[in-house]
């Protein structure tokens, strides 16, 4: 099968440090290649991949002083699709929706996942304006503020068995691994750290939107001995850092379409304190991967019975339920039932959408 991956490009695939939409396409069409498809990856020239890279700029936007308005470049990536298109049987989008408006009378050959959060108000008149778009959720949860729009499947993400390697926590810290806002819960973490008296090491970015709430709130938390913070990691420094953890706090407080760092501890065998929020319920499977909490106080009472869970099950856990053969092979079955489907089928109205 021809497919294109089109990918974000404010961060390469996969991302020198953080990034998780972009891990994900680079974890699938890694996988794609090696299951004899013939792929393309539009993405950002810094990019590494076996497939054959189409890059509309040179490196990632986030890590270029130069860039001033990432919509430019991404305009540009459509546009290079479009003149393209002919020669995929599949488009897969992994942008939101900027190529909505220029696919929509080809749509039929399209599938666009979307990663993040749908639950704002400016997101149900584009849906309806555009019902052609087939759909891909990244967790059943997600897609609740949406649930009447063209949705052809959820997948699960999943990453290659050998990215992570599984540890023994003999670290005996927390951690924290991902973006520093308030909505990822970092001072919940601090928090919790400080009651139940364990070291936690915090490997996070700092956005530029955020910054402001970092300097105010969170640093000057880590003044205490306990509290470490070592910003951005590469995937080899978070895997060291996830395998020696006692446990991965997730303490987010909004509602997470997925949340990547969950099965990447799991794949390090390291249990998850994970609070009830988004798609939390489908991803931390309790007392066998971790806990999912709604309080701090919840959150400490659960540590000791985390630090005892089976590290092995975890990681077995991991591999039945979150690899990237599973992802890709999901995708696939996808792929040929939009193909097979697009034979017959006309795209759906608009009047049709405000029907559901």
């Amino acid at each position: 099968m021809r497919i294109a991956q089109i990918a974000p490009l404010c961060e390469s695939c996969p991302p020198q440090f953080y990034g998780g939409t972009e891990r994900v396409v680079s974890h699938l069409t890694e996988e794609l290649v090696r299951q004899g498809h013939e792929v393309t990856l539009f993405a950002s020239g810094d990019s590494r991949t076996s497939a054959t890279l189409e890059a509309p700029c040179e490196r990632a936007l986030r890590l270029d002083s130069q860039c001033r308005d990432p919509l430019a470049h991404h305009m540009v990536l459509v546009n290079r699709v479009a003149r393209k298109a002919h020669l995929f049987d599949v488009l897969h989008f992994h942008i939101d929706y900027l190529h909505f408006p220029l696919f929509a009378s080809r749509s039929r050959k399209t599938l666009t996942t979307l990663h993040g959060r749908l639950d704002m108000p400016d997101l149900p008149p584009l849906m309806r304006e555009f019902p052609m778009m087939p759909l891909v959720s990244i967790s059943n949860t997600q897609r609740g503020p949406l649930a009447w729009a063209n949705w052809h499947g959820t997948v699960y993400h999943g990453l290659p068995p050998d990215l992570f390697s599984l540890g023994r926590g003999e670290g005996g810290y927390l951690a924290f691994v991902g973006r520093i806002s308030p909505e990822k819960g970092p001072e919940r973490a601090i928090e919790i750290a400080r009651r139940i008296g364990l070291p936690l090491i915090i490997a996070a970015k700092v956005d530029k939107v955020d910054q402001d709430y970092y300097h105010e709130r969170v640093e000057p938390l880590l003044k205490d001995p306990l509290i470490e913070f070592i910003g951005e990691v590469d995937d080899t420094e978070k895997g060291a850092l996830l395998a020696d953890a006692a446990a991965l706090m997730f303490p987010i407080d909004w509602p997470e379409p997925f949340g990547l760092v969950q099965i990447e501890a799991m794949a390090c065998g390291t249990p998850v304190i994970a609070f009830r929020r988004g798609a939390v319920a489908e991803i931390t499977e309790p007392g066998t991967t971790g806990f999912i909490v709604d309080t701090i106080d919840e959150a400490v009472a659960a540590i000791p019975a985390a630090l005892k869970l089976d590290r092995q099950m975890i990681r077995r856990h991991f591999e039945e339920r979150f690899l990237v053969e599973r992802m890709a092979r999901d995708y696939v079955e996808l792929y040929q039932k939009l193909l097979h489907a697009g034979v017959n089928r006309r795209p759906r109205t608009a009047a049709e959408a405000e029907d559901d």
